[in-house]
């Protein structure tokens, strides 16, 4: 299926490592370009060697920007950058930051405070210039990579799930903002996914109910009515299709990919 992304700039937060560098990789393949931005510039060339690897048409296609999105000027600048290098941004993903899973005992404002700025306002500082831009133009797809705790209400993921919810609010409000200037807003929320992070959760979960990790792992895992974790190009593979034209009347949704352990509509 020709998706109708070839050329295009995609831009990419959280893009060096996990769901985003799995992104970048589709794509890639799909003939975009693509500008990666992360905190660490020692992740975004070890994540463009892999991308390289993985896909050698990928040459000269791929652009890195290192930027703490916590700060709005850092935002803005590394989006000035991306767009000098491929141009303007046709589709925005955003993949940045993670709350650290924290057991309800050991919270404390300052954690609340970290976990906004670390998910919420990563995201925001970089779809507020981007949306505008977009809608001048008259064009521009984003996907909003956020997760199903915004949905449900985990005791080790409050303050996360929290800035999780305020993302889900956020997408469907901009898409009902900037639908009549041509530009779409979507939301992904992995449930489980085989990244990094896993094993941050899968920590916090076992001190909770005072078992291994390895047993946390195992609880989790059989709780899934599909039997197994996602993969992050499974989650990729969603995300590439609401930025593409083939999603073209897909606005304001909120899409779960947690593998149905939380029926819910």
């Amino acid at each position: 299926m020709d998706l109708q992304l070839q050329d295009r700039h995609v831009l990419i937060t959280g893009g060096s490592k996990g769901i985003g560098l799995a992104c970048a990789l589709g794509f890639l393949r799909e003939g975009a370009r693509v500008s990666l931005v992360s905190r660490d510039p020692a992740n975004l060339e070890q994540g463009r060697k892999e991308l390289l690897a993985a896909h050698a048409q990928a040459e000269g296609r791929v652009s890195l920007h290192a930027a703490d999105l916590k700060d709005p000027a850092a935002a803005l600048a590394a989006l000035d950058a991306a767009e000098q290098a491929f141009g303007p941004v046709d589709v925005l993903v955003n993949s940045a930051g993670a709350a650290r899973r924290t057991p309800p005992d050991d919270l404390t404002p300052a954690a609340w405070h970290d976990a906004m700025d670390a998910k919420y306002f990563s995201y925001i500082h970089m779809i507020d210039p981007v949306v505008k831009r977009m809608g001048q133009r008259g064009r521009g797809a984003i996907v909003n990579v956020i997760g199903q705790g915004g949905k449900v209400a985990s005791p080790v993921h409050m303050a996360g799930g929290a800035a999780n919810a305020a993302l889900m609010l956020v997408s469907a409000g901009m898409a009902a903002a900037y639908a009549a200037k041509g530009v779409r807003v979507n939301a992904v929320n992995p449930g489980l996914t085989l990244t990094a992070r896993l094993a941050e959760g899968m920590k916090a979960d076992a001190k909770l109910q005072g078992i291994g990790t390895d047993e946390a792992l195992k609880r989790a895992t059989a709780r899934l009515p599909l039997g197994r974790i996602a993969t992050p190009e499974e989650v990729a593979n969603t995300v590439l299709f609401l930025a593409s034209g083939k999603a073209s009347y897909v606005t304001g949704a909120i899409v779960a990919m947690d593998g149905a352990v939380t029926p819910m509509i």
